[in-house]
């Protein structure tokens, strides 16, 4: 199979670049070649998408691809370009969306028909990032048609290379050692994807020929808050107390639940329904297979370990995590 992806280099990206190359893919990037070193065996092209010449090294490129994956974030006019300059040199265009493009909140047990955000149009500039994703979508489907886009509505992605920082704060955090808090109730249920199941499953789906929107992510329940943090303290071995706090407190003490304290959204609350409550048996049914949270969480803290435990951040996202103060605080540990 010929791939081209479109970027390459950073978290889900360059999962799927490994993967592919790992199935013995012929795998051409196209990136500003700025980030990590690229994965032996890969063709590369360098282009700036948001430059008025950003694709002339991809125009000129002599050759034509099964598929194309692009995890484009931003403004979705670079998405637009990219799919009207390939429509006729690919076979299938992947694009990885997000959950966010339902409606805001959609309801437990959303499938892939719930109702979408409204004002998206594929040649707008930067609005949000739900709008901006399901830009992209109409980008790829108007060039492609629905019968040759795969929508990957990916919630949240963990593992090695994560440039969010959600995974890593808390590793980092817990391998300090101490009281951590803990947000409950330990047995919360949590929906999330590894980077490299997600790449696999895109495989899969272009073998397969598939198209239209999935919701991608692991099937509800596959994990918990407590086997999140308890893999951590696992992971890093670290002399660190986990300290079960009731949602209540947490909210009270104005600690804001998902950034503050990555992956965690307090049980009832819409935004939990909405980030890890959706139906994602339409991907399970066409191949996704999640390895178990000890494993994605034990190799990310190998990951970072290798690379002195700081996680690159993305410059257009915040950053995540909770003031030490803060958690001595509701932790009633005084000063710290």
């Amino acid at each position: 199979m010929r791939l081209l992806v479109l970027g390459g280099s950073d978290f889900a990206g360059r999962a799927v670049v490994e993967a592919a190359v790992g199935r013995g893919w012929d795998v051409t990037v196209l990136n500003r070649g700025q980030r990590a070193e690229p994965v032996p065996g890969v063709r590369s092209l360098r282009g700036d998408r948001t430059a008025p010449d950003g694709l002339a090294a991809l125009a000129a490129h002599d050759g034509d691809w099964d598929a194309v994956v692009d995890t484009w974030s931003a403004a979705p006019r670079p998405v637009r370009d990219a799919a009207r300059l390939l429509r006729e040199r690919a076979g299938r265009y992947v694009y990885v969306s997000t959950c966010s493009v339902y409606a805001w909140a959609p309801p437990a047990g959303y499938t892939e028909d719930a109702p979408l955000v409204e004002g998206a149009a594929a040649d707008a500039d930067a609005t949000d990032y739900a709008r901006d994703k399901l830009g992209g979508e109409l980008a790829v489907t108007g060039a492609f048609g629905a019968d040759r886009a795969v929508l990957v509505r990916s919630g949240l992605i963990l593992g090695p290379y994560e440039n969010i920082g959600r995974l890593p704060w808390w590793l980092g955090r817990i391998a300090r050692g101490g009281p951590v808090l803990a947000p409950g109730p330990r047995d919360l249920p949590l929906q999330y994807v590894d980077a490299r199941d997600l790449a696999e499953w895109i495989l899969g789906a272009v073998e397969q020929e598939l198209s239209g929107p999935y919701n991608l992510m692991s099937p509800q329940g596959h994990a918990t808050m407590g086997s999140l943090l308890e893999a951590c303290v696992e992971a890093t071995g670290a002399d660190a107390e986990l300290r079960w706090t009731d949602p209540e407190v947490i909210v009270d003490a104005g600690i804001e639940p998902w950034t503050q304290l990555p992956v965690w959204v307090p049980p009832g609350s819409e935004g939990h329904d909405a980030l890890h409550g959706a139906d994602v048996s339409r991907a399970v049914a066409t191949g996704l297979r999640c390895r178990p949270v000890t494993e994605t969480v034990t190799d990310t803290w190998d990951w970072l370990s290798r690379i002195g435990g700081t996680a690159p951040q993305r410059p257009d996202r915040p950053p995540v995590g909770l003031d030490a103060a803060v958690e001595a605080k509701v932790l009633g540990l005084g000063q710290v």
